[in-house]
């Protein structure tokens, strides 16, 4: 049962508009989001490669190594940039359903499952779109954004009362 339906409807609204968002970058070609060339026009190779630590790992079967500076930068950008998508969905589903009559466990474990869910439906969308690749570790980097917000985002609403 909705308690608060104006705070309902507003969350819900926004949560969709973000899953769009999420939907559509999701489904551009890497060309259009290789971050690459703007670092290139910040920083020289030389410079980044002095800045970043010696350090090497592979990936899902590749290779991630500060011998290729910008290449290892973008890397950490990115799967940043899924925590904090991942994060804002998570907040976002959390203020959605506290406007319920559900218990906070419930919440919490609503909103872990769905975003976590929509996180492989996210990956499994990306191996549709040419020169993109899904990945199931990605979803586990989503999944620490989503649980994140889900340690935070309570805390901070409890804070703020």
């Amino acid at each position: 049962m909705i308690v608060r339906r104006r705070r309902f409807t507003l969350f819900l609204i926004l949560t969709l508009l973000w899953m769009a968002l999420i939907f559509w970058k999701s489904g551009e070609p890497y060309q259009q989001q290789d971050l690459k060339p703007w670092l290139h026009t910040l920083v020289s190779e030389q410079t980044l490669a002095r800045l970043i630590p010696p350090v090497e790992f592979t990936y899902d079967g590749g290779l991630v190594s500060y011998r290729n500076p910008f290449h290892f930068v973008e890397f950490f950008i990115r799967k940043g940039g899924h925590v904090t998508e991942f994060f804002i969905l998570a907040a976002l589903m959390w203020g959605m359903w506290t406007a319920t009559a559900l218990r906070r466990p419930t919440v919490w474990g609503i909103t872990f499952v769905l975003s976590v869910l929509y996180a492989a439906s996210d990956e499994w969308h990306q191996t549709f779109v040419p020169h993109r690749t899904g990945h199931s570790i990605d979803v586990w980097v989503d999944a620490c954004g989503v649980l994140l917000a889900l340690l935070i985002v309570p805390y901070i609403k409890k804070l703020s009362r």
